[in-house]
């Protein structure tokens, strides 16, 4: 498995004091993501400009400019070795991800496990945590026989995704647009199987939370609240919530420590008032809303 980061966070991944798994790779290209470094599955090279120095690279990928240093990635794409990593370790220069066993996890899982309090337990992300399939099913089925608690966020995408609600006590889906048009031209993907899939999660799981990141100029015009309001009412039931989420840019940095340039501007901005006025129209029409 390639996983990104690991860490505990309280409530926002999942109920009680949750250890998350960030897996690496996702097949959408959202370009507001606040997890960049997990988009692409291979991962990729990330960097800290406060240490970042020439010295990390023999093959002179690394040059002083403008009072500081930039990496040249093109040098880096041809590099035989990654020296600036195998060799230095420093914080200057490091991989995204780190590969790790089922068996390795599971040994750190439960390693922590003394941490999962107020009911708490595992939750996996990403990226997008279905990316990896096969990995996440396994782990997921040895925790079910361990009994401990399992969340995942996912966005929904995977064909295969109902396999896992067996093994998933609590699902956290995104919901990110009705219009698969615009979803697609977005995010890189069409939204039919999302909607398929939570849907189907809808009907069959008895404990569902979707989340709606509200963005500007992308899913908060009146025709796509109607839109969203209208799929709500279609699904809701006493084992689903809903919240919604005020865009923001917690990811910027990131993005620039990957090398990318960061597309978001001001437009994409909401006021709590929306979200507040969204949530009213939610609750409205007998819906269960839940703040994270």
């Amino acid at each position: 498995m390639k996983i990104f980061q690991k860490g505990f966070n309280y409530s926002q991944d999942g109920q009680g004091n949750r250890l998350v798994i960030h897996m690496q790779g996702c097949n959408m290209r959202c370009p507001w993501c606040a997890n960049p470094e997990g988009l692409l599955a291979e991962g990729v090279l990330m960097t800290d400009p406060q240490w970042l120095v020439p010295s990390l690279c023999e093959h002179g990928a690394v040059s002083e400019q403008d009072g500081g240093c930039f990496l040249d990635r093109l040098v880096c794409s041809g590099c035989p070795d990654h020296g600036c990593i195998s060799k230095h370790r420093s914080k200057g220069i490091y991989y995204s991800c780190q590969e790790m066993s089922v068996k390795e996890l599971l040994e750190y899982i439960e390693s922590n496990s003394m941490m999962f309090y107020d009911g708490g337990g595992v939750t996996f992300t990403g990226g997008e945590c279905t990316m990896q399939f096969a990995e996440l099913m396994d782990t997921l089925k040895q925790l079910k026989r361990k009994k401990i608690h399992t969340a995942i966020e996912s966005n929904a995408s995977h064909a295969r995704l109902p396999e896992l609600f067996p093994y998933v006590d609590q699902l956290i889906l995104d919901c990110k647009l009705i219009n698969g048009e615009k979803h697609c031209c977005v995010t890189g993907i069409g939204n039919a199987q999302i909607l398929t899939n939570i849907r189907k999660a809808a009907a069959e799981h008895p404990n569902v939370h979707i989340r709606i990141p509200l963005i500007g100029g992308f899913n908060n015009s009146p025709e796509d609240i109607k839109d969203f309001l209208d799929f709500f009412s279609e699904i809701g039931n006493k084992n689903i919530s809903f919240e919604v989420l005020k865009y923001h840019e917690y990811g910027k940095k990131k993005w620039e420590e990957c090398g990318w340039n960061y597309r978001m501007d001001q437009k994409a901005r909401v006021t709590a008032d929306e979200v507040q006025a969204f949530q009213e129209q939610i609750e409205a029409k007998g819906l269960r809303y839940e703040k994270t």
